[in-house]
């Protein structure tokens, strides 16, 4: 019998602030244990390219992995984009939500979840 468990390095951060509003969301929209967070890309936005982030259930492209205690969705193909990015949850006067701080990106839109590679 041989062990067939791969370990990959975690690609991206969230940050302690991202990992507590993550837990509150999935706990308050009561979202199935079996499913992880999703992070990805998607064509589109006002850069090209525009942040995936939502819970969602494990499909056989994805790599998964589990960060403070969240389990991680990502496709394999979106690492490329995302490798090195830290998410993380900002509460200020101008605005609220999650932030993307990716390394990846040459250019990035006013709003914050698009950019260009």
């Amino acid at each position: 019998m041989t062990d067939t468990k791969t370990t990959t390095i975690q690609p991206i951060t969230l940050t302690e602030s991202a990992i507590v509003q993550l837990k509150r969301i999935k706990g308050e929209q009561s979202i199935p244990d079996d499913h992880g967070l999703r992070v990805g890309v998607k064509g589109g936005g006002c850069s090209g390219f525009s942040y995936l982030l939502g819970f969602d259930a494990h499909k056989e492209k994805d790599d998964v992995f589990e960060i403070g205690g969240l389990k991680v969705l990502m496709e394999k193909a979106h690492a490329i984009y995302l490798l090195g990015m830290e998410i993380d949850w900002v509460e200020g006067l101008n605005n609220r939500g999650f932030s993307f701080n990716n390394p990846n990106a040459n250019d990035t839109c006013g709003c914050g979840t698009s950019f260009s590679a």
